[in-house]
Order: C-alpha cells, then sequence, then structure tokens
C-alpha cells in the first residue's frame, strides 16, 4: 500500500526527488531519467514560495470558510444509458468524469465517485455536488481512461470499487503498471504519446499534454500524463485532461482531427502564477478546441471540486462568452448539467 501525506507536505516538497532533465538518447522528446517532462522548453514550474503561498491561502480558506456551489443537475436516464440505445452519447458524471458511449462501449474517463480529492480521508476539497450517476445505477464498464494521477483525477477507492463490479480495461499513460501492481488489482494497459489500443474496434490513443504528475514528495514527474482520443467507426472524441494551452493541439487536430467533441477542462485556472502553464482558461479552451478542429466544444472540470480561487460558477460563463465572441454557434459549445447526457 503507498503511503499517504498530507497535501500541503506534498506540494512542499514536490522537486524534491524529481526526475532529469536531459532528453534520453534513443526515446522520444518527453523522456528524461526517471520519469518525463513537458516538452516546451520555457514551462517551469512555479516557485516554492509561490505554491506555498497558494496552497496555505486555499488550505485554510477550505478550513475556515469552504465555499458552496450547487451546480445545475438533472436525473440521469439510467434506463437508456444501461440498454446502449443512446450510443454515441456523453454524460458529464461531475469534474473530469463522463460516461461516453462509443462504438457499443461504456467508457469512464478520470473517474471519481470519492467524496475528497486528496491524499487525506478528512482533509483537502470535499465534493460540492453528488455524482451525475449513482455508482451502482452505472452501466457494464468496458474501458477506464485516464489522463494523469493527481488526486481529482485518480481515485484509488472508485478504481477499486470499479474493478470488483465491473473489471474494466484501464487504459494509462506510461509508468501506471507498476502503481497499479502495489495498489490492486486491474487490468491495465499503459501506452507513450501518439500510441494506440483498439477494443472492438474503437481506437484508444494517448497524446501529449501540458501537466506534470505526482501523489507523494518522492515520485514528481515519474509518470507520465495524457490527453486521449477515443475513436469510433463514425464518431470521434478528444478528451483533454489537465493540460496548459500549448502547440500540442494543433498537432493533434492535425493528425486525429476533425473531432465531433472535445471534452476540455475549463476550470482551475486562478491564481495565474501558479495555474497558467498547466490549466486552461476557459478562453483557452475555446482556442484549443479550434485547433483540434472540433465540432462542438465540451466544457468539464469545474463545479465539482472547489480546486483553485475563481468563483466557482465563472469558468462555463467565460467558456460560453469567449465561443460567442468567436462566433461559435450555440450548438458547439455544451455545458453540460451534472447527470445530463447529449448524444453526438
Amino acid at each position: 500500500m503507498r503511503r499517504r501525506f498530507p497535501l500541503v507536505l506534498l506540494i512542499a516538497l514536490a522537486g524534491c526527488a524529481g526526475v532529469g532533465s536531459d532528453r534520453l538518447p534513443g526515446k522520444p522528446a518527453h523522456h528524461v531519467a526517471g520519469g518525463f517532462r513537458n516538452l516546451d522548453p520555457e514551462f517551469r514550474r512555479p516557485g516554492f514560495l509561490t505554491r506555498w503561498a497558494f496552497l496555505t491561502r486555499h488550505g485554510l480558506g477550505h478550513l475556515i470558510a469552504p465555499r458552496t456551489f450547487e451546480p445545475p443537475r438533472v436525473a440521469p436516464d439510467v434506463v437508456a444509458l444501461r440498454s446502449g440505445r443512446l450510443n454515441p452519447s456523453v454524460t458529464w458524471v461531475g469534474h473530469a468524469t463522463l460516461l461516453v458511449q462509443l462504438g457499443g462501449l461504456n467508457i469512464l474517463t478520470d473517474p471519481h465517485w470519492g467524496q475528497r480529492t486528496s491524499p487525506l480521508p478528512w482533509a483537502g476539497p470535499r465534493r460540492l455536488a453528488a455524482p451525475g450517476i449513482p455508482f451502482d445505477a452505472l452501466p457494464r464498464v468496458d474501458v477506464v481512461v485516464l489522463s494523469h494521477d493527481h488526486y481529482d483525477h485518480l481515485d484509488v477507492e472508485t478504481l477499486r470499487r470499479l474493478v470488483q463490479a465491473h473489471d474494466p480495461l484501464i487504459l494509462a499513460p506510461l509508468g501506471f503498471k507498476a502503481w497499479f501492481a502495489e495498489e490492486g488489482p486491474g487490468r491495465v494497459e499503459e501506452l507513450d504519446w501518439w500510441q494506440e489500443h483498439v477494443v472492438a474496434g474503437v481506437r484508444f490513443v494517448c497524446l501529449p499534454a501540458q501537466h506534470w504528475s505526482q501523489r507523494s514528495p518522492w515520485d514528481l514527474n515519474r509518470r507520465l500524463w495524457a490527453s486521449w482520443a477515443l475513436l469510433g467507426p463514425d464518431r470521434r472524441l478528444y478528451f483533454s485532461g489537465d493540460t496548459g494551452y500549448f502547440d500540442g493541439f494543433r498537432e493533434i487536430g492535425d493528425r486525429l482531427g476533425p473531432f465531433d467533441v472535445a471534452a476540455m477542462a475549463i476550470g482551475a485556472y486562478q491564481p495565474a502564477a501558479v495555474m497558467r502553464l498547466v490549466h486552461l482558461t476557459p478562453e483557452q479552451a475555446v482556442e484549443a478546441a479550434g485547433d483540434l478542429r472540433a465540432r462542438v466544444l465540451l466544457g468539464v472540470h469545474w463545479g465539482t471540486f472547489d480546486l483553485a480561487e475563481e468563483p466557482l460558477d465563472e469558468p462555463p460563463r467565460r467558456m460560453l462568452a469567449e465561443a460567442r465572441r468567436r462566433g461559435v454557434p450555440a450548438a458547439g459549445a455544451w455545458i453540460l448539467k451534472i447527470g445530463e447526457t447529449r448524444r453526438w
């Protein structure tokens, strides 16, 4: 079992046991000794004092005056989801968790049914809104897609429940097989950027992102982070995971686009000194969807956990305003209610 550490300690010590910085001979450019790096030569993580100030300020806020928020929600159509007659469709469970029905498969992205996003069960950001689909009401889950190892995207207890109840194939970036070997059972396939795995005719392509990874003070960037393309026989979906804005969106759009839906993270962007290189603003999400040549932008990663300092209801308003400013039709910019399903 992995050791668990207070979240403040985790962030404060980030970098104490990082990886190398030089490219490994014969390996892709994002591989370094002991782990991985971002490809933008200008990428720098914020300094210790900047991170510490944010963690202290935000942590005290959770303790003294935690914010509350109730995002709009609807009752899920469990019968239709279980029958498969809504395929293809996408349902927002909350945060970065989507139930994607595509090519006859039921796929979960970054599944999180936990009550907190933290290494500790009694501290850290608490869930603001219940999951849009009760866990026991899920249809058969065939595939789980993981983008990276941060606690708001990878919830150990949720994964254990999924393995026990559904035994799905888990697709993850490099470095996760060893992690799963310590944390518990699971059928895991790990992929590098631009590698793919095919399940029942659906191609799952692991793609670049600009972010970082860490679950303890000793594993900074030892597991890869990624975005994903889910390519069915006649539909294409992009899932951003967590990422800052980078040139890779254009390359992904050129090589795999156009996409029918781009599910982009639009929350956790303030303070900019901490977030700007590793998370998208709502305006950048609109720009990235254009780079990807996506027909529909779906805004996710907001309103479920209080992870940053922007108003909790601000991300969708800013995303829709920017989409209008750029001339994106209303049908091309989606903000779903918790539990809502849409065909695509």
